[in-house]
């Protein structure tokens, strides 16, 4: 942090006296909030709204959850003049999700101060009733930064008497790729402007930005103990990775779940959670970032009305959710980044209620789940698998209580009376119509995991077949994940065998819905491991070159490592990243040509997997 920034730590909650009246706001405010139901401010909102309403520019650092919204959302209200019919605020945000959600919070604050209007836009909705809307004049606009610089380029939208610009969730926004646009962006302002910041983590290209283009910030920061909320009731299973759909409609079962939030680390797999769930009965939707907007418009208003119970999406495309009375969340993924699992959590036991977080732990994320609980300074307790016959003993009572009040509740029984008489002619005794009934009632079938230990395998075979020595030393890229567990021993073991031109990550998701899509996705770089190595790498797209990796197969590395290692050390976007040809003794890899210097300075001296590796430009 440079010297000029002056930092507030919360090591606290806000006080429970502190209401916000306190605070110095308006009485439009004051009646918004309260009808809202809140009387308190969260400890980012008591720290951040003082020095906003000062003219002060802050940087915020504060995750999903905490209240931000309202942070630099009740300060932006209240300056608003709205006899100027000109933008005089601008919100970027990282994806329309999110866009959507700030758009809907400041509306509801602007509630009780007539004439202040919000406006979102973002790119899948249509330009034309955006360009409509802003014609007609918007005082607060929210967007992302793609489709608010296609705006700025039309002259549909003018940045001259914007007084307050704010980032959310900038690291976010980096992360995406956005970096140019927002530079960009904050270029095209007045000089003399109000400049909020708020993001989750304080990098260097964080920090870059708010140097150029902050003067004399306050830092407000929401400290990691307060991360986790305490109405969660953290839970982590250790699963073999095959069996973690069946764990997790066991404990849907176990704990009667209404409304659930999965989380995986790649689209892929959300489609294919969904399918099993489906198959086996549940309302299931998916969420990426291949959905169009109206798609996913759609999956979320199911989600809302409780039309469908469960939703399956990955971290950049559930940005921006924010739907009440969520019962728990899973983690059928561990997360690559600990903020992730703070964000995930925080999706349940809001407004004070309770809530539940599963981990399904697979062997190979042992390790990064451990380094999530050392992040979050909270030690997560080991659940136990219910078994199946646990399962079976749950339907039985829950269909005993609905027998129960069908009986009681109903006049009409005498109806069906016939059908046990009919049954019984047919050769069926009493017991066996009633087992049926009940099993169909249920819905409850063997399968392959019935009679199965779920938990990680830990027998003497598989300790005398994979062991070998695991010590080797670990950078802050080789999360779980990316590492031999002492019982695994091969690559084979892991959670998903690497296979062929198999994809190895979700990378396409963190490019969210701009414009300039297609430049901005990529196709989602194929890794691929083969035993011949005479055999001719693929085609070297155009502007990439390609580096030669003194790691291969025999060293057990996956495409996910390298690319962890190399864009993690280099700092650039992992989606940039092109083909990965793993040999036995080498990797080949295509980075983007301009950043060839960064990548080959950043990995002198780094290691992959443990191992000291050399790179260089293939010859």
């Amino acid at each position: 942090m440079t010297p000029e920034v002056q930092e507030q730590e919360i090591n606290k909650p806000a006080s429970p006296q502190l209401t916000f009246a306190d605070l110095n706001v308006s009485e439009e405010i004051l009646q918004a909030v309260t009808e809202m139901g809140f009387e308190h401010p969260s400890p980012i909102q008591a720290e951040a709204i003082p020095p906003i309403m000062d003219g002060r520019d802050v940087i915020g650092q504060a995750q999903t959850g905490t209240g931000k919204t309202a942070a630099f959302g009740i300060p932006a209200i209240e300056m608003i003049d709205v006899a100027d019919r000109h933008p005089q605020v601008l919100v970027l945000c990282p994806t329309r999700e999110l866009a959507l959600q700030v758009a809907d919070e400041i509306r509801k604050l602007s509630k009780f101060k007539r004439g202040v209007r919000v406006e979102a836009i973002y790119g899948g909705d249509s330009i034309e009733r955006q360009i409509k809307s802003l014609k007609s004049g918007v005082h607060i606009v929210i967007g992302t930064p793609g489709r608010v610089m296609d705006h700025m380029e039309r002259r549909t939208l003018k940045l001259d008497n914007i007084r307050m610009m704010t980032l959310d969730e900038a690291d976010e926004m980096l992360d995406m790729g956005f970096r140019e646009d927002i530079e960009s962006i904050l270029e095209d302002m007045p000089e003399e402007r109000q400049t909020i910041l708020f993001s989750a983590t304080m990098s260097k290209p964080i920090m870059a930005i708010t140097q150029r283009f902050q003067k004399d910030p306050v830092l407000v920061k929401v400290v990691k103990n307060e991360l986790t909320n305490q109405n969660i009731e953290q839970v982590y299973f250790e699963v073999k990775p095959k069996a973690k759909v069946e764990v997790m409609c066991r404990l849907i079962d176990m704990y009667s779940l209404k409304l659930l939030l999965v989380f995986c680390n790649q689209k892929k797999r959300v489609d294919e959670i969904v399918e099993d769930l489906q198959v086996r009965g549940y309302q299931a939707e998916g969420l990426h970032g291949d959905l169009r907007q109206a798609q996913r418009n759609n999956v979320m208003s199911k989600f809302r009305s409780g039309v469908t119970n469960i939703l399956v999406a990955t971290d950049v495309a559930a940005r921006g959710i924010d739907v009440d009375n969520v019962d728990a969340v899973i983690n059928y993924d561990i997360p690559l980044d600990e903020e992730y699992y703070v964000h995930r959590i925080g999706r349940t036991g809001r407004a004070g209620k309770s809530g539940k977080a599963f981990s399904l732990v697979g062997k190979d994320e042992k390790y990064r789940f451990r380094e999530i609980q050392n992040y979050t300074k909270v030690k997560v307790e080991k659940g136990v698998i219910p078994t199946f016959e646990d399962i079976v003993g749950i339907r039985k009572a829950r269909f005993i209580d609905q027998v129960r009040q069908t009986i009681e509740s109903s006049e009409d029984l005498n109806l069906y009376n016939d059908l046990l008489t009919a049954l019984q002619h047919s050769g069926f005794s009493t017991e066996q119509v009633v087992s049926a009934l009940v099993k169909r009632g249920m819905g409850l079938e063997k399968n392959e995991f019935s009679d199965q230990n779920l938990g990680h395998d830990e027998d003497r075979r598989e300790r005398r077949g994979g062991e070998r020595d695991s010590r080797f030393g670990r950078d802050r890229f080789d999360r779980g994940g990316r590492f031999d567990d002492r019982r695994g021993g091969r690559a084979g073991d892991r959670e998903e065998r690497p296979r062929r031109d198999g994809r190895f990550g979700d990378r396409d998701d963190r490019r969210g819905d701009e414009r300039r899509s297609d430049d901005r996705r990529g196709d989602s770089r194929r890794g691929s491991f083969d035993r011949d190595e005479n055999r001719a790498p693929r085609e070297r797209e155009a502007n990439m070159t390609r580096l030669f990796v003194s790691i291969g197969r025999r060293d057990f590395v996956r495409p996910g490592d390298i690319v962890g290692a190399i864009a993690g050390e280099a700092n650039i976007p992992g989606s940039s990243i092109g083909h990965i040809d793993i040999f036995d003794k080498h990797t080949l890899v295509d980075v983007p040509r301009d950043m060839v210097n960064r990548v080959l300075d950043a990995m002198e001296g780094n290691t992959i997997k443990g191992k000291r590796v050399q790179i260089e430009v293939s010859r």
